[in-house]
């Protein structure tokens, strides 16, 4: 049962369904894993590393050994994590000098997931309306907990699919995502509210958002105390910011996947390739020229909303499904006379829930589980 609006309880999470990936796993021959499991951790031994199973025991095995040195994990790397079973999709992890998590995956999973690494964005798609439902109940808690604070932040997110942020980032290089922004980024007129900073390679943010209920919400974290926007009140009451990875636990949690912030980017760039396309016409004659010239005017223009290059948009936030099946005419007729938000997400999730062979009516009942 959800929290009330007015507890500041934590709303219980909810049953952990086998994740759709985990059957991908299974075809490759592989077990599906997460760094949460015990693993094998990583210890400095001389010039060189040894390495201890979960009892804190060294591990002494030959065939053991080659396969960690093998995964090549860089020495600067700390809080390293390795997978106890030699076919697990997750090798290892660790974090790099930024704090950012890094992967290791078997050579079996990449080839895999090399050929579909946007399937898993149907699972995304039908999860959505689970995590709005959870959004709309921790953005009516009264005060400030975490899992308001991270509400809203989730919910300006999906609405500017704007990065995260990581506080590496913002302390060296000055460069900004939502979970670092300082309340000298935020401007307001009358019932907007604009979102001016210089985000991951000094591009520079200028983003407006017209809902009143975030432009609320995002007023009355700009007035608690201290240069950061986004702050919670932990159970003492003491304001502390949030962070990259409280939002992609909340995600985690709410979606019931291993699913992250940049999954929002990835289901928001396909989404406006999709409504983009479906209002292009193919071009007569269809030559390889002009559908070229057509599709790469729609990547510019999702590039320059994600804040991309054309290049990198192209090949990590668009699926490349929606430029096949505009062509052949498919995508058109999915997307038929779709009015509104909504229905232009159905359409496009019915689309690539085709042609990656995935079933939407189990994916959504997966995500409402």
């Amino acid at each position: 049962m959800a929290a009330s609006p007015n507890s500041r309880k934590r709303t219980p999470a909810p049953p952990v369904v086998p994740p759709p990936m985990a059957d991908v796993a299974k075809l490759a021959g592989l077990v599906y894993v997460s760094d949460a499991e015990p693993g094998y951790s990583r210890r400095r031994a001389g010039k060189g590393f040894g390495y201890r199973d979960p009892e804190g025991r060294a591990v002494r095995d030959a065939l053991t050994l080659t396969r960690i040195r093998a995964l090549a994990i860089p020495p600067a790397y700390t809080e390293v994590w390795i997978c106890l079973q030699e076919r697990g999709h997750l090798q290892a992890t660790g974090r790099d000098a930024r704090r950012r998590k890094q992967y290791r995956y078997h050579p079996d999973w990449m080839q895999v997931t090399g050929e579909g690494k946007f399937d898993r964005i149907v699972q995304f798609g039908a999860a959505l309306p689970r995590l709005r439902r959870r959004l709309r109940q921790d953005l009516k808690r009264t005060g400030f907990p975490r899992e308001k604070v991270l509400a809203i932040v989730v919910a300006v997110m999906a609405e500017t699919l704007v990065r995260i942020g990581n506080a590496t980032y913002a302390r060296e290089n000055r460069s900004f995502g939502l979970t670092t922004l300082r309340n000298r980024h935020v401007a307001f007129a009358r019932d907007r509210v604009r979102l001016k900073f210089r985000g991951k390679g000094g591009l520079e943010h200028d983003i407006g958002i017209d809902d009143a209920r975030l432009v609320k919400l995002i007023r009355a974290v700009q007035h608690l105390p201290g240069q950061a926007l986004f702050q919670y009140q932990d159970d003492d009451g003491t304001l502390q910011p949030v962070d990259s990875g409280q939002v992609n636990a909340y995600l985690h949690e709410v979606m019931g996947e291993d699913f992250t912030a940049k999954d929002f980017r990835t289901w928001g760039g396909t989404l406006a390739a999709f409504k983009l396309l479906a209002a292009t016409p193919l071009p007569e004659p269809p030559s390889k020229a002009a559908l070229n010239r057509a599709k790469n005017g729609v990547i510019k223009e999702v590039a320059r909303a994600l804040g991309n290059t054309p290049a990198v948009c192209r090949k990590a936030y668009i699926d490349p499904c929606v430029f096949v099946a505009w062509e052949d005419g498919r995508l058109q007729k999915i997307a038929g006379d779709a009015r509104g938000e909504r229905q232009w997400e159905q359409a496009a999730l019915k689309l690539m829930a085709k042609v990656h062979k995935v079933s939407l009516g189990k994916a959504k009942r997966a995500a409402a589980a």
